[in-house]
């Protein structure tokens, strides 16, 4: 965790001082060709960068974005979240499915070594990995009033975020659009989903290629999630038939 946090920093001041990213525009990006910890020129296509999502209180969310390595023209497009609340997207991309991971060894006070990571989803798929909501990551707002946002918020802006993002990437219109998060994520995919079908149903452009979504291991409903325990724990076998007589979900 040490190693994580030290790399966050790192990038941050990267990110901060220009050499690979422009954080002072509204809506700005710039392809990175190496990173700290690992050498050489990085193997895939990676650009970072930052779309405004909320004009009025400045707000702008930040992306790593990795051409699918098979192929960017034809392989499929997935937006991918974090869950949290607040927790930056960097550990989807180097802990979970990114094209690279950190090399485990105990923390010796320098950067942490990266890898490339064989099973990386980029094998197959572009990804676009964001951090929201702002305040997560390396997302912001100029005025404290743009970190006030809930969920319901969160999705339009990143609904909003998809549309500017994919007017500035054209090309990428024509691909499988798959919406993907994990945890928290489970609150926002289906809802951004289903403001993208709207739009397409509308005619309203840009027409993004929606096919799909997927979550793993989503948080859908306190309800659902936390009742849904009991009847799970009986039905692998951790607790007794007579016992979920007693405490089973009314």
């Amino acid at each position: 965790m040490d190693g994580l946090l030290l790399l966050c920093f790192f990038l941050w001041t990267v990110v901060t001082t220009g050499q690979f990213a422009v954080a002072g525009a509204a809506s700005s990006s710039k392809v990175v060709t190496s990173l700290p910890g690992l050498p050489g020129r990085l193997p895939f296509h990676l650009e970072t960068g930052y779309v405004e999502v909320d004009e009025e209180n400045g707000a702008e969310l930040f992306y790593y974005f990795v051409e699918s390595e098979a192929g960017a023209e034809d392989a499929p497009f997935l937006l991918w979240l974090t869950g949290g609340d607040r927790c930056s997207v960097l550990s989807g991309l180097t802990l979970e499915i990114g094209p690279f991971q950190f090399v485990p060894e105990p923390y010796n006070g320098t950067v942490p070594r990266l890898r490339i990571n064989p099973y990386s989803w980029t094998k197959v798929a572009n990804i676009l990995f964001v951090d929201t909501p702002v305040g997560a990551g390396f997302s912001f707002s100029r005025r404290p009033e743009g970190y006030d946002v809930g969920e319901v918020s969160t999705s339009l802006q990143l609904h909003e975020l998809l549309l500017k993002w994919f007017t500035g990437h054209p090309k990428f219109l024509t691909n499988p659009l798959y919406l993907g998060g994990d945890s928290l994520a489970g609150h926002l995919v289906p809802f951004i989903a289903q403001k993208i079908s709207e739009g397409i149903e509308a005619g309203r452009s840009p027409i993004l290629n929606l096919k799909g979504y997927l979550v793993g291991n989503p948080m859908t409903g306190e309800i659902i999630d936390e009742s849904s325990k009991v009847s799970y724990a009986h039905g692998v076998g951790i607790i007794p038939d007579q016992l979920y007589e007693v405490i089973k979900p009314i």
